[in-house]
């Protein structure tokens, strides 16, 4: 048996009473932290809280090689994931993998940023298009290649009045991406383009440290918070479509807001 347990947003603490007792069951407990970080603790402090050993494991591991998978055979196994399982599209890979090899598997939900930026934010939920990642740029012998479907998600929500969530990569050598990062990538990409919709202009929501006791919110332009200091990570950007009343005053109450968003 396979059990996706999803651990919440920021630290040992926001799993739930299921997640708890399907730890307790288990024989083995692994963990993966490429998808989504747990800023706000450890291993160790994961390990004293669930009162068990937990192994980390690669992306490798995860995606490519997931040879660990066969403990669930005729074991009771745990995959501990930040936020809430199979949001990311790799854990129903898994999953897959695993009915294949008649692996049992079962879902413990927890917390996501999918949900809490929006209710963070003050926006409607059911406003929101296609999301994205903005990914670092990549080198080649020529150029650096700046990923140019961010951007081009962005337009087609605008396009149909849709808010836009995008996620911010998460490298193994660079670490995870900052707001200002984010904001410099998609300016790069919207000077490029000859008919481009200038993105110094749009307005956009940047939320940092999601679930700790210091989470940040700010709305302003793309171009003001790509100077700001939005502290440690992780970091979130929302860029919204034309905004409802309700949602312009929940952004100037809780995000400081400029006042001629109303």
């Amino acid at each position: 048996m396979l059990t996706f347990v999803g651990i919440g947003l920021y630290d040992e603490k926001d799993i739930t009473l299921k997640g708890l007792d399907a730890i307790s069951c288990a024989d083995r407990v692994f963990a993966e932290f490429y998808t989504s970080k747990m800023m706000g603790t450890t291993i160790d402090r994961m390990e004293s809280q669930y009162q068990t050993k937990i192994t980390v494991l690669s992306r490798e591991a995860i995606e490519i090689d997931p040879s660990w998978l066969h403990h669930a055979k005729c074991e009771n196994v745990v995959l501990l994931t930040g936020g809430d399982p199979l949001i990311s599209t790799t854990h129903i890979d898994l999953r897959l993998r695993a009915s294949d090899l008649g692996i049992a598997t079962a879902v413990v939900h927890s917390a996501s940023i999918v949900s809490a930026a929006p209710g963070l934010a003050g926006l409607q939920n059911y406003r929101f298009g296609k999301s994205a990642t903005i990914p670092f740029p990549y080198h080649t012998r020529s150029k650096t290649v700046v990923s140019e479907t961010p951007y081009n998600v962005i337009l087609q929500n605008l396009a149909n009045n849709l808010h836009t969530m995008l996620f911010l990569d998460i490298d193994r050598d660079r670490g995870c991406m900052t707001i200002p990062e984010a904001v410099e990538l998609l300016m790069r990409v919207d000077c490029e383009r000859e008919h481009g919709t200038p993105m110094h202009s749009a307005l956009g929501i940047g939320i940092a440290r999601a679930g700790s006791p210091d989470v940040l919110v700010r709305c302003d332009r793309l171009c003001d918070l790509a100077t700001f200091d939005f502290g440690a990570p992780m970091h979130l950007l929302i860029v919204p479509a034309s905004l409802h009343p309700l949602e312009a005053d929940a952004l100037v109450r809780f995000a400081d807001a400029p006042e001629w968003i109303r």
